[in-house]
């Protein structure tokens, strides 16, 4: 089950989906049996046999046409009924001035998470509280992208100037995954997501920690990281809370050190593989937007030192 997140379900919606995607599996499994089992016995009862006359040609039979006709529009209506009740269930109506809990954007290859209630900004982690339906403002800052997280919810597509709404909700805490499901450029494969269902206090706690402003850095090595990313320009594209680094075309780093993975899961958050991002991040994300800035190993350990301490 765990190698088929659609067979694992663990929210209503997806729940929805999976019933709905297990109940036509079988019934088309016993279609096939019938069709196949049938045109077995007919090759085997009707076959040609030495001596035997030529057999009966029979032009219509109108009864039987009429029931294998009547038959696959009998399947489709009742497909038609179990269908919408999926559909009701997994996408329900947005009621009258909702407003969405979250607003995720897809970027090439990057998806950014902004929480409108308490102003907490994230980049391909997204945290929910469990028990929960969470409304999704889904938008794209380039091109189509398609949000999905198997377990939790059905798919749908981030539109250019074309805002879309998504329930997800999880039924027990956890880490989900999610990914792009539309191809958007030579770096998909590499635009994944997590989603983080966590108890309400845990959640409550993480964003606490997310809004707070993250501690100037007193260690040699981590103050000289922080002067290298303004010298080095990093500002121009990224934001961290407290500096004068406030751009979104990258993601917010206020808190990167508090992440488990990088480059939209294509590296572990690990102090090794961030000094390997940011000395060649074209080998781990080629044509990736991050520039290659051609860092001596003393300045990569510099940032690392700085972004390390960013929790």
């Amino acid at each position: 089950m765990d190698r088929i997140p659609v067979l694992a379900p663990v929210s209503p919606q997806a729940h929805a989906l999976s019933a709905l995607l297990i109940a036509v599996f079988f019934v088309l499994l016993a279609i096939f049996l019938l069709v196949t089992g049938l045109v077995t016995f007919m090759i085997i009862r009707y076959r040609d046999r030495p001596g035997a006359p030529e057999a009966r040609q029979i032009f219509g039979w109108n009864t039987l046409e009429v029931i294998w006709t009547l038959i696959p529009i009998g399947i489709l209506a009742i497909f038609s009924v179990f269908m919408i009740s999926a559909d009701r269930a997994a996408d329900p109506l947005v009621p009258p001035g909702r407003i969405p809990d979250l607003q995720v954007v897809g970027h090439q290859w990057w998806w950014e998470i902004n929480y409108r209630a308490s102003g907490v900004v994230a980049a391909n982690e997204i945290h929910i509280p469990v028990g929960k339906p969470i409304l999704i403002d889904l938008r794209s800052a380039d091109v189509v992208h398609d949000f999905w997280a198997p377990r939790l919810g059905r798919k749908i597509d981030a539109v250019p100037g074309h805002p879309n709404m998504l329930w997800i909700e999880a039924d027990q805490p956890g880490t989900y995954m999610g990914e792009c499901a539309e191809f958007c450029g030579v770096e998909h494969t590499w635009m994944r997501f997590r989603v983080i269902a966590q108890n309400r206090g845990d959640f409550d706690a993480w964003q606490r920690t997310q809004l707070a402003t993250p501690l100037s850095p007193t260690a040699p090595d981590a103050i000289a990281g922080a002067k290298l990313f303004t010298d080095k320009t990093c500002v121009n594209c990224h934001a961290i809370a407290g500096t004068v680094a406030n751009q979104t075309v990258g993601p917010d780093l206020s808190h990167i050190a508090s992440r488990v993975m990088l480059a939209g899961e294509a590296a572990q958050n690990t102090p090794d593989e961030l000094f390997r991002w940011l000395k060649q991040p074209d080998v781990i994300k080629p044509q990736s937007h991050m520039p290659n800035f051609k860092l001596t190993d003393d300045e990569a350990r510099e940032l690392v030192a700085y972004l390390e301490g960013l929790k």
